[in-house]
C-alpha cells in the first residue's frame, strides 16, 4: 500500500457545541492532579489532550500512562510528545499501584508509549505494574491499552501472562488511512495483535477503537468494524478525532452525535458485547462502565 498523505493546511470545520466541555470547578479535581503530580506520575488524559480530564479528574479517575511521556513513533492524530525516551524507572509500578489505593480504584486503565527502543517493547513494564496492582488488591478490574509491540510474540505472552482483564490495543482508524494517521503501523498488524492476545489469553475481554472524521466513509468503517469482530474482538469504542495543533491531521467532519448512535447500534448488532460510541468518547472514557463476565483470579 502506497504512503497516504494529508495535508495539515486544509481547511478546518468549525468546532461544533457538541465539542464543548465545561472546565473544572470542583475540588477532586485539583486533589487528582496533585496527587498524580505528588507521585511523578504520568497521564494520557494530560499528555494526549484529552478532552474529558476535566470531567474524569473531577471524579478522581484517571488513566495511568507508564514508561515516560517520550514516544519512539510521530502519529499524525497524537499529542504526545515524539523524542528519545529516557530509561525506564523501575519503580514506577509501585507510585501507580499507590496512586489506585489512594483514589480507591476498582477499574484502573494503564497506558503507555511506543517504545520501539526497548526489545520488548516494554512489555515487562506493563507486566510488573499489573502485578503491583494485584498485590494491592486482587479484585481490582485492569484494562491495559498496549502498543502494537511490532507485532512480537514473547512480547504479548508477557502481557497476558500478568493477566489483566481488558487487552486493548487501538486500530485508530480506517485500513486506507492508516498510513497517513499511524507512523510505523499496520492496520492488519494491529489485527493479528488482538486476534493473538484472544488466542493466548481465551478469558481476557479484547478491546478496540476507531477514531472518527479523519475522512473515512462509513463503508470503511463498517469494514473495520468486521475486521474487528473477525479478530474476535468484544468491545469497541468510537469517537471523534479531534486535531491538537496545527501540525497535526486535519479534522475532515464533525460527526454528528445522531451519526454516533446509529454506528453503536450497527456495531451491537455485527457482535460486539459493548459499544461506546459518541463525539467525546475515548478509548478509557466511561472504562468502568463495562464489566467483565467473569471475575479473575489468580
Amino acid at each position: 500500500m502506497s504512503c497516504l498523505k494529508i495535508d495539515p493546511s486544509l481547511h478546518q470545520p468549525k468546532k461544533p457545541e457538541w465539542i464543548k466541555v465545561r472546565l473544572p470547578s470542583n475540588a477532586i479535581f485539583f486533589s487528582t492532579k496533585a496527587l498524580i503530580s505528588d507521585l511523578r506520575l504520568h497521564t494520557v488524559c494530560e499528555s494526549a489532550q484529552c478532552p474529558n480530564r476535566w470531567e474524569c479528574w473531577s471524579q478522581g479517575t484517571a488513566t495511568f500512562m507508564i514508561a515516560g511521556e517520550r514516544c519512539t513513533r510521530a502519529c499524525g492524530f497524537c499529542a504526545v510528545s515524539t523524542a528519545k525516551p529516557f530509561a525506564l524507572e523501575t519503580d514506577e509500578p509501585t507510585r501507580v499501584a499507590e496512586a489506585i489505593r489512594r483514589m480507591k480504584l476498582k477499574h484502573v486503565v494503564i497506558t503507555a508509549v511506543a517504545r520501539d527502543d526497548l526489545s520488548d517493547g516494554g512489555a515487562n513494564h506493563f507486566a510488573e505494574t499489573i502485578r503491583a496492582i494485584r498485590d494491592l488488591d486482587p479484585e481490582i478490574v485492569i484494562e491495559v491499552l498496549t502498543p502494537d509491540f511490532n507485532g512480537k510474540e514473547k512480547s504479548l505472552q508477557l502481557v497476558l501472562r500478568a493477566r489483566p482483564d481488558i487487552f486493548n490495543h487501538n486500530l485508530e482508524t480506517v485500513e486506507r488511512l492508516t498510513p497517513a494517521v499511524r507512523s510505523r503501523a499496520k492496520y492488519r498488524l494491529s489485527l493479528a495483535v488482538l486476534r493473538r492476545a484472544k488466542e493466548l489469553d481465551p478469558d481476557a475481554v479484547t478491546k478496540s477503537g476507531i477514531m472518527l472524521g479523519l475522512g473515512e466513509t462509513e463503508t470503511e468503517l463498517f469494514r473495520a468494524m468486521d475486521d474487528l469482530r473477525e479478530a474476535q474482538v468484544q468491545v469497541l469504542t468510537l469517537g471523534q478525532y479531534l486535531r491538537p495543533t496545527s501540525n497535526h491531521l486535519p479534522v475532515v467532519e464533525y460527526v454528528h452525535p445522531e451519526v454516533f448512535e446509529r454506528y453503536k447500534e450497527a456495531a451491537a448488532q455485527k457482535g460486539f458485547e459493548y459499544v461506546a460510541s459518541g463525539p467525546l468518547v475515548r478509548s478509557s472514557y466511561h472504562a468502568a462502565d463495562y464489566r467483565p463476565a467473569r471475575r479473575r483470579t489468580q
